[in-house]
Protein backbone atom coordinates (compact mmCIF):
# COMPACT_ATOMS: atom_id res chain seq x y z
CA UNK A 1 0.00 0.00 0.00
CA UNK A 2 1.08 3.12 -1.16
CA UNK A 3 1.52 6.06 1.71
CA UNK A 4 2.21 9.43 0.96
CA UNK A 5 5.55 10.75 2.34
CA UNK A 6 3.91 13.40 4.29
CA UNK A 7 1.61 11.28 6.05
CA UNK A 8 4.62 8.71 7.02
CA UNK A 9 6.40 9.13 10.60
CA UNK A 10 9.98 10.74 10.56
CA UNK A 11 13.02 8.82 11.52
CA UNK A 12 15.23 9.83 13.91
CA UNK A 13 14.58 11.76 16.60
CA UNK A 14 15.76 15.50 14.88
CA UNK A 15 17.97 17.85 16.63
CA UNK A 16 16.77 17.90 20.87
CA UNK A 17 18.50 21.30 21.51
CA UNK A 18 17.33 23.50 18.70
CA UNK A 19 14.17 24.96 19.60
CA UNK A 20 11.08 25.67 17.24
CA UNK A 21 10.24 28.98 16.48
CA UNK A 22 7.41 28.51 13.92
CA UNK A 23 9.27 27.10 10.98
CA UNK A 24 12.34 27.26 12.03
CA UNK A 25 14.84 25.36 14.19
CA UNK A 26 17.15 27.79 16.27
CA UNK A 27 20.68 26.75 16.43
CA UNK A 28 22.32 29.61 18.20
CA UNK A 29 22.04 32.86 19.26
CA UNK A 30 24.20 35.57 19.76
CA UNK A 31 22.06 37.90 22.19
CA UNK A 32 25.36 39.98 23.05
CA UNK A 33 25.27 41.36 20.14
CA UNK A 34 21.58 43.01 20.47
CA UNK A 35 23.22 44.53 23.74
CA UNK A 36 26.77 45.30 22.16
CA UNK A 37 24.87 46.95 18.53
CA UNK A 38 21.98 49.27 17.52
CA UNK A 39 20.79 46.46 14.65
CA UNK A 40 20.00 49.02 11.83
CA UNK A 41 19.09 46.38 8.65
CA UNK A 42 18.55 42.35 8.97
CA UNK A 43 19.08 39.70 6.34
CA UNK A 44 19.31 36.21 5.88
CA UNK A 45 22.01 34.30 4.63
CA UNK A 46 22.50 30.43 3.37
CA UNK A 47 25.62 29.12 4.70
CA UNK A 48 28.12 26.61 2.68
CA UNK A 49 28.92 23.89 5.23
CA UNK A 50 30.31 20.58 5.38
CA UNK A 51 28.75 17.42 5.77
CA UNK A 52 29.97 17.10 9.80
CA UNK A 53 29.38 20.83 10.51
CA UNK A 54 25.72 19.92 9.39
CA UNK A 55 25.61 16.84 12.14
CA UNK A 56 27.30 18.89 14.43
CA UNK A 57 24.44 22.04 14.55
CA UNK A 58 21.50 19.40 14.10
CA UNK A 59 22.89 18.50 17.54
CA UNK A 60 22.53 22.36 18.51
CA UNK A 61 25.57 23.00 19.06
CA UNK A 62 27.25 26.42 17.93
CA UNK A 63 28.19 29.53 19.19
CA UNK A 64 28.30 32.85 17.41
CA UNK A 65 29.60 34.86 20.85
CA UNK A 66 33.02 36.40 18.52
CA UNK A 67 31.21 36.04 15.09
CA UNK A 68 31.75 38.62 13.13
CA UNK A 69 30.94 38.91 9.16
CA UNK A 70 33.82 40.56 6.29
CA UNK A 71 32.90 40.94 2.26
CA UNK A 72 36.16 40.18 0.87
CA UNK A 73 36.47 39.99 -3.20
CA UNK A 74 32.37 40.24 -3.05
CA UNK A 75 32.00 37.48 -1.31
CA UNK A 76 30.18 37.42 2.69
CA UNK A 77 32.45 35.36 5.39
CA UNK A 78 31.42 34.29 8.45
CA UNK A 79 34.68 34.09 10.69
CA UNK A 80 34.87 33.06 14.44
CA UNK A 81 31.71 30.91 14.61
CA UNK A 82 32.40 28.24 16.73
CA UNK A 83 30.73 24.71 15.31
CA UNK A 84 32.22 22.18 17.32
CA UNK A 85 33.50 19.05 15.73
CA UNK A 86 31.60 16.05 14.68
CA UNK A 87 32.03 13.34 17.99
CA UNK A 88 30.70 10.32 15.52
CA UNK A 89 32.94 12.32 12.53
CA UNK A 90 36.31 10.52 11.56
CA UNK A 91 39.72 12.67 10.24
CA UNK A 92 36.86 14.04 7.29
CA UNK A 93 35.99 16.20 10.32
CA UNK A 94 35.77 19.80 10.18
CA UNK A 95 38.06 22.58 12.02
CA UNK A 96 35.59 24.54 14.57
CA UNK A 97 36.64 27.89 14.21
CA UNK A 98 37.03 28.23 9.91
CA UNK A 99 35.95 30.86 8.00
CA UNK A 100 32.42 29.61 5.90
CA UNK A 101 31.12 31.47 2.92
CA UNK A 102 27.44 33.04 3.20
CA UNK A 103 24.91 32.92 0.59
CA UNK A 104 23.76 36.42 -0.31
CA UNK A 105 22.35 38.12 -3.44
CA UNK A 106 25.00 40.70 -5.41
CA UNK A 107 22.79 43.23 -4.22
CA UNK A 108 22.58 42.79 -0.45
CA UNK A 109 26.51 42.23 -0.45
CA UNK A 110 27.27 45.20 -2.48
CA UNK A 111 25.04 47.23 0.62
CA UNK A 112 26.72 45.50 3.03
CA UNK A 113 30.20 46.25 1.69
CA UNK A 114 29.22 50.37 1.31
CA UNK A 115 27.50 50.64 4.36
CA UNK A 116 30.46 48.24 6.43
CA UNK A 117 33.03 50.37 5.29
CA UNK A 118 31.33 53.35 7.19
CA UNK A 119 32.99 53.84 10.56
CA UNK A 120 31.68 52.27 13.57
CA UNK A 121 29.08 49.96 11.21
CA UNK A 122 29.86 46.08 11.56
CA UNK A 123 28.00 43.17 10.51
CA UNK A 124 27.24 40.69 13.08
CA UNK A 125 25.93 37.31 13.09
CA UNK A 126 22.87 37.33 15.37
CA UNK A 127 20.83 33.90 14.44
CA UNK A 128 22.06 30.26 13.23
CA UNK A 129 18.93 28.24 12.53
CA UNK A 130 17.46 25.69 10.33
CA UNK A 131 14.89 26.29 7.80
CA UNK A 132 12.96 24.02 5.79
CA UNK A 133 15.97 21.52 6.67
CA UNK A 134 18.60 24.21 5.27
CA UNK A 135 21.00 25.68 7.41
CA UNK A 136 21.07 29.71 7.78
CA UNK A 137 22.33 32.81 9.74
CA UNK A 138 20.69 35.75 9.99
CA UNK A 139 23.14 38.53 10.06
CA UNK A 140 23.01 42.32 10.88
CA UNK A 141 24.04 45.45 9.84
CA UNK A 142 25.29 47.60 13.29
CA UNK A 143 26.33 50.59 14.83
CA UNK A 144 28.08 50.12 17.91
CA UNK A 145 26.46 51.54 21.14
CA UNK A 146 28.48 53.65 23.67
CA UNK A 147 28.76 52.77 27.26
CA UNK A 148 25.98 54.94 28.18
CA UNK A 149 23.66 53.79 25.61
CA UNK A 150 23.95 50.65 26.70
CA UNK A 151 23.03 52.21 30.62
CA UNK A 152 19.86 53.41 28.49
CA UNK A 153 18.37 50.30 27.01
CA UNK A 154 18.90 48.59 30.13
CA UNK A 155 16.60 50.90 31.99
CA UNK A 156 14.57 50.91 29.30
CA UNK A 157 14.19 47.47 29.35
CA UNK A 158 14.08 47.07 33.16
CA UNK A 159 11.65 50.01 33.76
CA UNK A 160 9.28 48.27 30.72
CA UNK A 161 9.23 44.97 32.99
CA UNK A 162 8.12 46.97 35.94
CA UNK A 163 5.24 48.63 34.70
CA UNK A 164 4.32 45.78 32.98
CA UNK A 165 4.44 43.77 36.76
CA UNK A 166 2.41 47.10 37.77
CA UNK A 167 0.15 46.55 35.21
CA UNK A 168 -0.32 42.67 35.80
CA UNK A 169 -0.56 42.82 39.60
CA UNK A 170 -3.67 45.96 39.05
CA UNK A 171 -5.67 43.39 37.01
CA UNK A 172 -5.33 40.42 39.43
CA UNK A 173 -6.86 42.88 41.97
CA UNK A 174 -9.46 43.91 40.03
CA UNK A 175 -9.74 40.23 39.23
CA UNK A 176 -10.91 39.24 42.73
CA UNK A 177 -7.24 36.60 42.94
Amino acid sequence: MYVPKESQPKQGGGAKAAVKDGKRKIVAQNKKARHDYAIIDVYEAGLVLTGTEVKSLRQGRASLADGFVQIDGNEAWLHNAHIPEYSQGSWTNHSARRKRKLLLHREEIDKLASKSEETGHTIVPLVLYFKDGRAKAEIALARGKKEYDKRQTLREKQDRRESDRAIAAVKRKQRGE
